[in-house]
């Protein structure tokens, strides 16, 4: 069987073809990115009165919000010791309690808004390779709960197969307010939403460049290759998919190819054997793995970051990701394989920064389930003049010297931490 080069996702909500609206010249806000940033600015935008337009150079559908694992984690990068010991005991813990408010607002949004998009609160998994890593889970079970009132619980080995059929960990941790969706499905009525309401959709049209207006006249000139809008407001929305339309942003930003496997259909009931709770799953390792059952129970999903440019190699170090966590699915196919681009910062925190009246929500460092659409209606209060309340914003936004965003160094940085995590399962139990 011919591997699928699309995402799954696509199968029941592939990427939309849609008209142009009425052509635009003057607007309010114009964003720049369709994705789960852009519209969650646009609809607060339009709801408030505002003219909105959203340019996107693809189809909308095309980019990162369909194609993710559709985790609802909200991760960081850094560990609640890891923000303390850079920032302080308050701006660490405001972090993760942003994390939190982020998440409960997403669920509140599909909620209020009648969202259909596979949304259940499965809980997430995080498998430990070892005891050290079990320890440290313990630890930061203690803080969360503390902290955020999640009722994190660590799961021993014994107990492990009561959420997954694996011998690979130890122990795992449990966070049970995170969960699942259909990442396409929500993007799909999150764009339905802001046509109801009026806002502008330019698909297949890339932005060349974004300009100040002269001092005595406020606002922003964006050059896209079919005319220029005279905008108040510019909301930059594109995060792994920024080009040289958007300088400084681009210097600022590692764009990452994170990917994705699906298997073909197979038994309902061999599924629930393997994930008998349903849970989302990751590991606690650098380059780990993220997996879960398909919302409709028929097959796995794994993805994790790409390592080879080579497609054969890269879904063969998946598949062998897969089988090494469920050795039950050897002899599975592989009926789906995609990719698509994340993004860092330097700091490995996502941002919402302002660069001469340009607002920049992204870096996003592979959780943009959650962040993306958060920070993106962050960006919408500043426009609407609303009290700036995100934590991200405050967190410079730096480059390094010559870097212009061709992350020349990423292979290098890749075989560090899978070397690291090498070392790491080597002093398995």
């Amino acid at each position: 069987m011919k591997t699928n080069l699309n995402p799954y996702w696509w199968l029941e909500a592939p990427p939309l073809e849609l008209e142009p609206t009425t052509p635009v010249t003057q607007a309010d806000v114009v964003i720049i990115g369709g994705g789960y940033t852009g519209f969650g600015a646009a609809i607060p935008l339009i709801r408030a009165g505002l003219t909105v337009v959203v340019v996107e150079k693809g189809l909308f559908g095309e980019g990162a919000s369909t194609r993710n694992g559709g985790i609802t984690s909200g991760n960081l990068r850094l560990s609640l010791s890891g923000l303390t010991n850079r920032f302080g005991v308050d701006k660490a813990r405001a972090f993760l309690t942003e994390g939190s408010d982020a998440r409960e607002d997403l669920y509140s949004f599909i909620q209020d808004e009648n969202i259909e998009c596979d949304f259940k609160l499965t809980g997430r998994l995080t498998g430990a390779v070892n005891t050290a890593s079990l320890e440290s889970m313990k630890r930061e079970s203690e803080s969360l709960n503390l902290l955020l009132g999640v009722e994190a619980q660590v799961v021993n080995k014994s107990d492990l197969k009561d959420y997954l059929d694996s011998d690979k960990y130890c122990g795992g941790l449990l966070r049970p307010d995170i969960g699942g969706i259909h990442p396409a499905k929500l993007l799909h009525q999150m764009i339905s939403i802001a046509q109801v309401n009026g806002v502008h959709l330019l698909p297949m049209t890339a932005v060349e460049s974004v300009t100040k207006q002269n001092s005595r006249i406020p606002g922003f000139i964006v050059k896209t290759t079919k005319g220029s809008i005279t905008a108040g407001h510019v909301i930059a929305a594109t995060n792994g998919y920024t080009d040289k339309g958007l300088p400084w942003l681009r210097r600022r930003l590692i764009p990452i190819v994170s990917e994705m496997i699906a298997t073909a259909e197979i038994s309902e009931n061999l599924v629930k054997n393997l994930m008998p709770k349903s849970n989302m799953f990751g590991e606690a390792l650098e380059l780990g793995f993220y997996y879960r059952a398909s919302p409709d129970g028929k097959r796995i999903l794994l993805g994790g970051r790409r390592l080879s440019k080579n497609t054969t190699v890269s879904r063969q170090r998946l598949q062998e990701g897969l089988t090494t966590i469920l050795p039950q699915l050897k002899e599975t196919l592989i009926e789906n394989h995609w990719c698509g681009f994340v993004a860092f910062p330097f700091d490995q925190l996502p941002k919402l920064s302002v660069n001469e009246g340009v607002i920049y929500p992204t870096g996003f460092c592979g959780s943009g389930t959650i962040w993306a659409r958060w920070l993106g209606k962050k960006a919408a209060m500043m426009v609407l003049g609303d009290l700036n309340d995100s934590v991200f914003s405050s967190v410079p936004f730096r480059t390094m010297p010559f870097y212009t965003g061709e992350p020349w160094f990423i292979p290098l940085a890749m075989s560090y931490y899978s070397i690291r995590d090498k070392l790491i399962q080597k002093n398995k139990p």
